[in-house]
């Protein structure tokens, strides 16, 4: 579901994700109760689409039609994880600098974090976007 926006609380569709666009941030819904786990910021997820052929083969599994989905929590502090390098398609804490590679299970590329996004794999299922697992790792900063 759409964090805020025209669209907030609305199911995302993989058309509303493009190529070099912004990632999204959402929350994830609960497919048996439809209820959207919004409790914690803990929970807070971010989209992107890249080009499938950039995706480091080891976890184009986790991924659904270029479609990547990572823990919005950054490891270094827990800030939000919303910004996007345009030049070398980046994902970037703003808090910080960390810089991660969403091509490569996001990767810490650069910056004080000291490890990498926990990655949550998607599946396709009717044209809509489901999660098809829990987190990869621990998720945000570890005290």
């Amino acid at each position: 579901m759409f964090i805020s926006g025209d669209r907030r609380e609305q199911i995302i569709a993989p058309a509303d994700l493009t190529v070099g666009a912004l990632p999204t941030l959402a929350y994830p819904m609960d497919p048996a109760s439809r209820s959207i786990r919004d409790g914690s910021r803990v929970n807070m997820i971010l989209l992107l689409r890249v080009n499938p052929d950039e995706i480091a083969e080891s976890d184009r599994s986790r991924a659904a039609d270029g479609i990547v989905a990572f823990s919005a929590i950054c490891t270094h502090y827990g800030c939000p994880v919303t910004g996007l390098d345009q030049a070398a398609k980046n994902l970037a804490c703003k808090c910080h600098g960390s810089i991660f590679d969403p091509r490569n299970n996001a990767e810490v590329i650069g910056g004080p974090a000291p490890r990498r996004l926990a990655a949550l794999p998607l599946k396709l299922e009717e044209g809509e976007l489901k999660v098809a697992g829990g987190f990869s790792g621990a998720v945000g900063q570890q005290r």
